[in-house]
């Protein structure tokens, strides 16, 4: 893994296309890496505003071709919504350029599979947006694994509740809870293991939000993991936990268990003689995972410096997606639905 320092001289030289929430978390924390220049910042609704608002990029362009079209430029992260992912990353891949591409790498399989192939044949690293592989409390479960601490795999239990619904017009368009909620789970299933999940099964329902379901959507869900290599594990999501962002993971098998419990605002808690009580767990996603966020664009920087591969993969975006596939027809039809290779 990743030892999350840039730790040469050596200069980056990078564009950022899109700047909605993701893109300006990835811009703020850039500023904090001083090797990597931003030559670029791309948004089809930049203004005359824009300078003062981004002063540490060269220059603010609304055409991404502009940025590909520059030698100088190494390396891209693509943070614009999901239908764009394929064609910015052939687009990319053309033209040299090494690619840090939010979640999900696309909606349509053909577009996908097309990039895919692009990225090879033009021989750039290409990295997907899957930020709590980064972060240090499931990192420290994949060490107990690796030490063999856990030893043989058996339950694995996810648990992923958000503290409020996304506005409907998110919901509408992000592919639904599988594609837009339950693919980071999915993802960090893999990782956690380092299994590969052969059959889904899931019960879901909408209980937050008649809208939601309206929508053509579920806001609450309990996936079934059936592992290739025997072991099993569930990942329940809920739209709504009213007490805060809820983000635990286990890890059972037959020496031990591997625990990351959720981060609380602060670590004080207060005992008396009718209770004892402590904070709740952090708010919002971007405050629980800030710290990953950083890391992960670390580690991309370092993969396209030499210093290791690339941590999360095209494949490994691809294999998200087929998760969740399989999870939505599984909701469907009310039937365990294996999982298709890419």
């Amino acid at each position: 893994m990743a030892n999350s320092s840039l730790i040469t001289n050596e200069k980056i030289t990078i564009g950022i296309i899109g700047m909605g929430r993701i893109g300006n978390v990835h811009y703020k924390n850039l500023l904090r890496m001083p090797n990597v220049e931003i030559a670029y910042i791309c948004d089809i609704i930049a203004n005359d505003e824009w300078p003062a608002k981004y002063s540490q990029a060269e220059k603010i362009v609304t055409d991404y071709h502009i940025v590909l079209n520059d030698d100088r430029v190494q390396a891209v992260l693509l943070c614009v919504p999901t239908d764009l992912h394929p064609q910015m990353t052939m687009d990319a891949a053309k033209a040299g350029k090494d690619i840090f591409c939010e979640k999900p790498v696309g909606f349509d399989d053909a577009e996908i599979l097309k990039a895919l192939k692009t990225v090879k044949e033009a021989g750039v690293k290409f990295q997907v947006g899957f930020n709590r592989r980064f972060d240090k409390n499931f990192r420290r479960i994949v060490d107990y694994r690796n030490q063999g601490n856990v030893g043989e795999e058996q339950i694995l239990k996810i648990t992923s509740r958000d503290p409020e619904p996304p506005s409907m017009d998110y919901v509408r368009r992000s592919g639904g809870i599988f594609m837009d909620m339950t693919i980071h789970d999915f993802d960090i299933a893999r990782f956690i293991t380092g299994e590969e999940v052969d059959s889904v099964f899931v019960a879901g329902g909408v209980m937050i939000d008649p809208k939601i379901g309206e929508a053509g959507d579920i806001d609450t869900a309990l996936t079934t993991l059936f592992f290739k290599n025997g072991m099993i594990g569930s990942i329940d999501n809920s739209r709504k936990a009213v007490y805060g962002y809820d983000q635990r993971i286990e890890l059972f098998g037959s020496k031990g268990m591997a625990h990351a419990d959720n981060v609380l605002d602060s670590t004080t808690s207060y005992s008396g003689a009718d209770s004892v009580s402590s904070d709740k767990p952090m708010l919002f996603f971007l405050q629980r995972y800030m710290d990953a966020y950083f890391t992960e664009l670390t580690s991309f920087f370092e993969a396209v410096q030499g210093q290791h591969e690339i941590e999360c993969t095209f494949e490994d975006g691809i294999r998200a997606i087929r998760l969740a596939q399989a999870a939505k027809k599984s909701l469907e039809t009310g039937q365990q639905v294996k999982v298709q290779d890419i």
